[in-house]
């Protein structure tokens, strides 16, 4: 037998992470023993421990809900209790082979079948066996603190083509307090969850008709990412950026050129064929159709730097598994901007796109991010064009500009784009977990492969640089970010509805309305309440759809001509002049303050 390195007396209190993951390692085999027992004719496939738990894929007649899991938790805890030792056990591929077929499991034979002429080993503990490298405690004693999450499909292998499964996710942890936590942190998570707000407040949909990943910006969502679009345009516009516009599709030569079709393939829709055999297909990047608007005309050194900008609409084929609301989609509209500049020039534009970057970010309230320089793995001379040169003149330079504008940054190698280094910026979210949202990337291939040139002072010709830089990423990755940021609950400048108006009787429509109109005229954004209702029931619901301000209205405030105000936080303010409000509405609104003013000021 093959002893684990985990005794059955380590400190079950440990934070090792490699404690950790033998831990649920080890908790994931007791499951996969629980659901065999209670749901005769399950199958078992993997069950690795993942980030904060683990997770075991079934194929099993039985439909798993979240109400089978305080049944299989009951009896994981019972096998637990039983304190059974986990006994590794090498075995030849034959023995194995011919045990897994006995049983029926065919995963664990197709497993197998990549696995002849190595190791193999089965793990045991009770009368559990598993195909499984190790990795566990020495028993099941200290499996205690867990908790079964959630179900999810997956394809057998990750591929589509194979047999959907079904997954079940729990965590485990070294003591209680640390279990409930991280539950607690989970819970305040699903509370920001941009899916479940999204639907509660009306922001967007998605429609089986039309399809996975392909969401409905509802009225309420459309107004958040036009807010979006025009703040990111108008600041790029007084930086020099030309916004052009470039079709959605292009022949398949063009990808082919620019590198795209050998790297992207897998994740770029089939091609259309049309008459005489021309092909075209959706883009999956923006950057080809920006290269061809530079190649439009012969560039002097005098125009450089050009920085060319859209709000450019890519297709990329994301596996159904993948998709996740609005940030895992399959249509997107990319911030996307390429500045094509001199050599000499690089340093001071990557410079001041690291500065635009960090004034958004302050315009959005984000202050948990970092910065990330993503570098080529020197030996992958596939994923990585095989040009060492280049990549480090390229990988210099993004430290230089990194140095001058004083942010720290961690070094990721093997995460660069194909054809050059690049900075990512990522933003921390509830659970921690760090997202790319903007990025900057410097190409010194591309020019090559499309032949770039401009004119040189003494009348010869030169290779510009490219610099591809997005800002405020994808419309729908940055809208989703903020639901989660702010919980639903924007800033005054983001939110759809800004001002409600509620109403006491019927006999304030008229001055309501009067209003509404006043606020709307001086640029926000109001809705109005007439409805029935007790202005008890008119509050909780503007509250629910966290509207920033209310203004209750009744018949003293109208012969007092002054206003009731009520913030989405509860706090009140009485007495009000229409004027006052309006101005301060607009100094909030114009400053992208992120509390409340009105009464601050008061």
């Amino acid at each position: 037998m093959i002893k684990e390195k985990f005794a059955e007396n380590s400190a079950p209190n440990s934070n090792s992470q490699e404690f950790l993951d033998a831990l649920r390692h080890s908790c994931a085999h007791v499951m996969a023993q629980a659901v065999q027992k209670l749901f005769p004719g399950t199958k078992i496939t993997i069950g690795p421990a993942i980030e904060n738990g683990f997770y075991y894929d079934f194929d099993s007649p039985h439909r798993f809900t979240e109400e089978d899991f305080p049944k299989i938790e009951k009896r994981m805890r019972e096998i637990a209790e039983g304190n059974h030792l986990f006994k590794g056990q090498e075995v030849s591929f034959e023995e194995a082979k011919k045990f897994w077929e006995d049983r029926g499991e065919k995963y664990k034979v197709e497993i197998l079948q990549g696995l002849e002429g190595q190791k193999i080993t089965h793990y045991l503990h009770d009368d559990y066996v598993d195909l499984c490298r190790g990795g566990h405690l020495e028993s099941t004693k200290n499996l205690r603190h867990f908790k079964l999450l959630s179900v999810a499909g997956a394809y057998w292998r990750g591929d589509e083509k194979n047999a959907m499964l079904q997954r079940i996710y729990g965590t485990a942890w070294a003591t209680k307090e640390d279990l409930d936590k991280y539950l607690k942190m989970l819970e305040e998570a699903r509370a920001h969850d941009h899916r479940k707000l999204g639907a509660e407040l009306n922001l967007f949909a998605i429609s089986d008709k039309i399809g996975p990943g392909l969401p409905l910006w509802l009225p309420k969502g459309a107004m958040i990412r036009s807010i979006i679009e025009r703040y990111i345009v108008d600041i790029e516009r007084s930086l020099g950026y030309q916004h052009v516009y470039s079709p959605a599709l292009a022949r398949v030569e063009l990808y082919k050129q620019s590198g795209h079709w050998d790297h992207f393939k897998d994740n770029m829709y089939p091609t259309m064929q049309f008459e005489n055999k021309e092909e075209l297909v959706l883009r999956p990047m923006n950057c080809p159709h920006h290269i061809m608007i530079y190649k439009n005309e012969l560039h002097s050194y005098r125009d450089l730097p050009l920085r060319i900008a859209e709000l450019g609409t890519m297709y990329r084929y994301e596996r159904s598994g993948v998709l996740s609301g609005l940030s895992r989609v399959r249509a997107m509209t990319l911030n996307d901007a390429h500045i094509f500049c001199l050599p000499d020039q690089i340093r001071s534009e990557t410079t001041a796109v690291l500065r635009l970057i960090e004034q958004a970010y302050k315009d959005f309230g984000f202050k948990d991010y970092w910065f990330r320089l993503s570098l080529r793995d020197p030996n992958d001379k596939v994923k990585y064009v095989d040009n060492p040169a280049m990549w480090d003149k390229a990988e210099h330079l993004l430290k230089e500009a990194l140095s001058e504008v004083g942010v720290p940054f961690k070094e990721a190698t093997g995460e660069a784009a194909y054809y050059g280094p690049k900075i990512d910026v990522q933003l921390n979210d509830v659970l921690g977990h760090s997202e790319t949202l903007s990025t900057l990337q410097l190409d010194f291939y591309l020019p090559e492969r499309f032949d770039l040139e401009y004119v040189t002072k003494d009348g010869s010709r030169e290779r510009p640089v490219m610099i591809h830089r997005g800002i405020v990423s994808t419309m729908e990755r940055m809208t989703a970010f903020l639901i989660e940021h702010y919980a639903g609950s924007f800033p005054l400048w983001l939110a759809p509805v800004q001002v409600k108006i509620l109403t006491l009787t019927d006999a304030e429509e008229n001055p309501a309305r009067t209003l509404m109109d006043h606020l709307s005229i001086n640029g926000l954004r109001v809705s109005l309440d007439l409805r029935p209702e007790k202005i008890s029931a008119k509050i909780r619901d503007a509250q629910l759809e966290k509207i920033p301000y209310m203004v209750v209205l009744g018949p003293k405030d109208v012969a007092a001509k002054t206003l009731s105000i009520r913030l989405r936080d509860g706090r009140q303010a009485h007495g009000v002049l229409e004027e006052k409000l309006i101005q301060e509405l607009i100094r909030e609104n114009a400053s992208k303050a992120l509390s409340p003013l009105l009464l601050d000021s008061k």
